[in-house]
């Protein structure tokens, strides 16, 4: 069944008789799998990828880069509950290498980010230190291509 899991991540607007049809299953037996999966939490949620600048709205992005202090019996496990509460915070990895946790946040503005940068991730007890990267344009997200629309123009000999 991990066929139907990696079909509905690539796209979750397929239906389940056409779920069906590409994994050799019964209607009812992929219905039956989707709940099973929602049940136990596998499948976590629905969302959409918008293309937000496309839609005329201005927005921020930015990863932070986030040094902290596990804490005893607990590793990063509390700090990063802490962090993942906020909003702002769209996402929040444990990572491996120079730093530990990467947050995601989104704002309208540059300076709103970076308000809460330094106001309220970076003053939180055991965040030793913030490197914030701000995300000027996307061309790919969710294996999705962004601004991919416009033609190829290179390499064209024109006609004469």
């Amino acid at each position: 069944m991990d066929k139907i899991l990696s079909l509905l991540e690539n796209d979750a607007k397929l239906s389940t008789e056409q779920l069906a049809a590409m994994v050799g299953k019964t209607d009812e037996e992929i219905r039956q799998a989707i709940a099973e999966y929602e049940k136990e939490g596998i499948i976590k949620a629905y969302r959409t990828l918008i293309d937000w600048d496309k839609a005329g709205r201005e927005s921020t992005t930015a990863l932070i880069e986030v040094r902290v202090t596990p804490q005893r019996d607990f590793g990063f496990e509390q700090i990063a509950e802490r962090i993942m509460q906020f909003d702002e915070v769209s996402s929040c990895y444990l990572m491996s290498g120079g730093f530990d946790l990467l947050v995601e946040v989104e704002g309208a503005t540059f300076k709103e980010v970076a308000m809460f940068v330094a106001e309220r991730l970076a003053p939180l007890d055991n965040v030793l230190s913030t490197g914030t990267h701000f995300i000027l344009r996307k061309y790919k997200d969710n294996g999705v291509m962004f601004g991919a629309e416009r033609p190829d123009e290179r390499g064209k000999i024109p006609l004469c």
